[in-house]
C-alpha cells in the first residue's frame, strides 16, 4: 500500500531510539498515523514542528497495519510564531483538538480547508477572533451546529442563552456583535473561548470519554 498527500502535523511522539510516531491531518486521507524512521535526527527535527505543512509518503503492507512515513517540508508554520506565546499555544490548541476529535482515516476536506485557512491568517491582527470562529466551524462540521444568529434574534426578541441537553448556555458578547472582526477585550475573548469549550465538552468530549486538551486550557488562561 502506498499513497502521497499533503497535510499538517498534529502530533509527534518518540518511538524507539531514533524514530517518532506522527499524526497528520491530510487533504485526501483524513487524519493519518505512521512511523518516521530517523525523525529525531538534527537533519529532520525542524520538519516536525506542530502545525507545519508537510508532504507525506505513506507505505504499509496492508491498509489496516501501521504505516511508515517519509516526510518533506512544504511550509514551516510554527517557527514563524516562536516569539509569540499566544499564537504558538493557539497552534497547539487547534492541532490537539483535531487530534482528539477526528477519527482516523476519515476524509474531512472541509475541516482540512478550514484549518489551512486559519493557519494562513494567523499573522492577522484579529487572529484570536478567527480562532474562536474556527472552533465553532469545527463543531458544526462534526455535526453539532448551533444556529446562534437565529437564536439571538428569535421572535425579534434578543436572546442571550440557549438550551442544549437540558443545560443553558450563555451566548458570549463576542458572538452577539454583528462585526466579529473588530478588536475584542480580554474578557470578551475569555468568555467566547469558555463558551466554545463548554460546547465541545458537552457535545463531543463528555459523551465519548475524551480528555480536553491541556494546550486549549492554557490558551484560555492567557485571557484571564
Amino acid at each position: 500500500m502506498y499513497w502521497q498527500d499533503e497535510g499538517y502535523l498534529l502530533s509527534k511522539n518518540i518511538y524507539g531510539e531514533n524514530s517518532i510516531i506522527i499524526e497528520a491531518l491530510t487533504s485526501e486521507h483524513g487524519k493519518s498515523i505512521g512511523v518516521v524512521y530517523g525523525g529525531t535526527s538534527r537533519k529532520h527535527k525542524r520538519n516536525f514542528q506542530i502545525g507545519n505543512k508537510i508532504l507525506l509518503n505513506w507505505k504499509s503492507k496492508s491498509e489496516n497495519k501501521t504505516g511508515y512515513f517519509s516526510i518533506e517540508l512544504i511550509k514551516p508554520i510554527s517557527p514563524l510564531f516562536f516569539d509569540n506565546k499566544k499564537k504558538s499555544i493557539c497552534i497547539l490548541s487547534a492541532s490537539s483538538l483535531l487530534k482528539i476529535l477526528l477519527p482516523e482515516r476519515q476524509i474531512h476536506q472541509k475541516i482540512y480547508k478550514l484549518y489551512e485557512n486559519f493557519l494562513n491568517q494567523l499573522d492577522s491582527e484579529n487572529w484570536i477572533n478567527l480562532y474562536i470562529l474556527w472552533e465553532l466551524s469545527l463543531i458544526k462540521e462534526l455535526g453539532f451546529e448551533v444556529d446562534l444568529i437565529n437564536t439571538i434574534k428569535s421572535s425579534n426578541v434578543e436572546k442571550t442563552s440557549f438550551k442544549m441537553n437540558g443545560k443553558f448556555f450563555k451566548i458570549p458578547v463576542f458572538l452577539q456583535n454583528e462585526n466579529q472582526n473588530k478588536e475584542s477585550s480580554s474578557s470578551e475573548i475569555k468568555e467566547a473561548l469558555n463558551f466554545n469549550k463548554n460546547l465541545i465538552i458537552e457535545t463531543i468530549i463528555s459523551p465519548n470519554n475524551l480528555k480536553f486538551p491541556i494546550s486549549r486550557n492554557i490558551l484560555e488562561k492567557y485571557y484571564n
